[in-house]
């Protein structure tokens, strides 16, 4: 019988906090898997990064090992099968009764992208040898650099290594949600903290790491803050990166206020009454808590989130991630006339070039486009 691996969430028995494993079949840990993964922890990578990183990597290992391959004696060629397998085989349902999907050329992409940063760590170790590594990338020009890219005085930064292996990517527009959808989930909230979530994510753009990583503390939703020791003026949040026990993580590291309007305002106030009526509710300084199910007081984690958000979309009838209320916010702030570095400094983006994906207009701008600089009546009979 082949030899599988799962990527497996394992909890600390000393401070509950919860870090990513890859398993075999039998629940060993994969010990040099792990040692990456731990690696990603300890250069403070968020738990979600973590996840996804386990997840690619027991697919790798999994195919290693069906393919009949040493994963550590990999080469180039192998790993262009595998890549090749990648957009080839159907992905793994849950449920029989889901249709087969296959991964786009992206996400092959940022598969094999996690696979060659842990042969490159496994170099480092003596576990991979270092000539194979330098087969996985190659010499690039660049011809042309993301915004804000120096090539240097003489040009000595305009070659870069790159990835020898990389598929062509077709690259979509994120996916957003309308107002009208963003009220049908409003509507769809009978609890007030899950209201306050949505409205979080929505009117403020951030990462649900950083909505999840919220203490009240945080919270600057006064006309004047200076009571509170702030001279920023009107209601507004702080997004600071911390290492939270609920493995919720600030992505960057540059701490960012975002200013939000009276009606969020009126949905946190609805939220605290809510709250305060449960004796465990206020004993966490983390804004978004269990209050409906034990361990009630509880910081909220990310995947009672993750769940939250599946059982929404159910209810509502199209999909609700975390991540559209971001893209959805980008969006209606470039097409109101938004300055892109102000969207830059409002999404906590260090670089330009991380701006590029939100730069696709919708069907909806590109008609209204046309229909202000309308032609004459096509055919019209001459006079």
């Amino acid at each position: 019988m082949t030899q599988r691996f799962a990527a497996e969430r394992a909890i600390s028995p000393t401070d509950e906090s919860i870090s990513f494993v890859v398993v075999d079949d039998a629940y060993t840990l994969h010990s040099k898997a792990c040692e990456y993964l731990a690696s990603l922890r300890f250069r403070d990578r968020s738990v979600n990064t973590e996840r996804v990183y386990a997840g690619r990597l027991a697919l790798f290992l999994t195919y290693c090992a069906e393919s009949r391959l040493d994963w550590q004696s990999i080469t180039v060629d192998d790993l262009a099968r595998f890549q090749r397998w990648l957009i080839t085989t159907p992905i793994e349902q849950r449920s029989p009764r889901n249709t087969q999907r296959l991964r786009s050329h992206k996400t092959a992409n940022a598969i094999l992208t996690s696979v060659c940063e842990f042969l490159r760590f496994a170099s480092t170790r003596g576990w991979y040898a270092a000539e194979l590594v330098q087969q996985i990338s190659e010499p690039k020009y660049l011809r042309r650099g993301p915004v804000g890219y120096d090539f240097g005085e003489d040009d000595q930064f305009r070659t870069v290594r790159s990835r020898a292996l990389r598929l062509a990517e077709v690259e979509n527009p994120p996916p957003t949600l309308t107002a009208e959808q963003i009220a049908a989930v409003m509507q769809a909230l009978p609890r007030m903290r899950d209201r306050l979530l949505v409205a979080v994510l929505a009117e403020s753009g951030m990462r649900i790491g950083e909505a999840l990583g919220l203490r009240r503390e945080d919270m600057h939703l006064l006309g004047s803050n200076n009571v509170l020791g702030c001279a920023i003026g009107g209601p507004h949040i702080h997004v600071r990166r911390r290492a939270n026990a609920n493995g919720s993580l600030a992505k960057s590291r540059f701490p960012r206020s975002i200013p939000v309007t009276t009606e969020l305002v009126d949905v946190y106030a609805d939220y605290r009454f809510e709250r305060s009526a449960i004796p465990e509710g206020d004993d966490s300084d983390f804004v978004f808590v269990n209050l409906y199910k034990p361990p009630l007081g509880e910081a909220l984690r990310y995947h009672n989130a993750k769940k939250l958000f599946e059982r929404l979309s159910a209810t509502v009838g199209f999909t609700v991630t975390p991540h559209m209320f971001r893209h959805s916010a980008a969006t209606r702030w470039l097409e109101s006339g938004t300055p892109r570095d102000v969207v830059q400094a409002l999404l906590g983006h260090v670089s330009p070039a991380s701006m590029s994906v939100y730069f696709h207009p919708t069907n909806e701008t590109m008609r209204a486009a046309v229909e202000r600089a309308r032609l004459a009546p096509i055919g019209a009979p001459d006079e």
